[in-house]
């Protein structure tokens, strides 16, 4: 079993800092899943976290929250629903942590400009000869 989930290069959060809750699943299994504890959350408070930076709690604090939770009861063992929800968790703190690209500004080219110009008269002179004959 590892001792953490690995987030980024950098980063790395020990599995003490993750809350797992177990409860009835709604999902596969039939009639296993009535007596067996099979869906999993995983919970991560972030204000609490002792192993973010505090650029990364910034950051994860501001597109997701003070805590992050991933859910999975797709599979019918709760080891397995267990990696999915960390798997979740870690995927959801990744793109939480991405820095995003400054947008560039552009402009439309002549030809593109050309082209609405184009469309557009394209439809007035559409609209027009739709008109009755004795309208103008």
């Amino acid at each position: 079993m590892p001792e953490g989930i690995h987030i980024t290069s950098s980063l790395t959060l020990p599995l003490g800092e993750i809350e797992l809750r177990t409860s009835r699943s709604s999902g596969p299994g039939g009639q296993h899943a009535n007596v067996t504890a099979s869906r999993v959350e995983a919970v991560f408070d972030v204000e609490a976290s002792a192993t973010l930076s505090e650029e990364h709690r910034r950051r994860i604090l501001a597109r997701c929250g003070p805590r992050v939770t991933a859910v999975a009861q797709d599979a019918r063992g709760q080891a397995r629903n267990r990696t999915l929800a960390l798997e979740r968790l870690a995927e959801r703190l990744r793109r939480a942590l991405a820095v995003q690209r400054p947008r560039r500004a552009t402009r439309p080219s002549a030809g593109a400009r050309q082209r609405g110009k184009d469309a557009k008269r394209r439809a007035s002179q559409r609209k027009h000869e739709r008109r009755r004959p004795g309208d103008e």
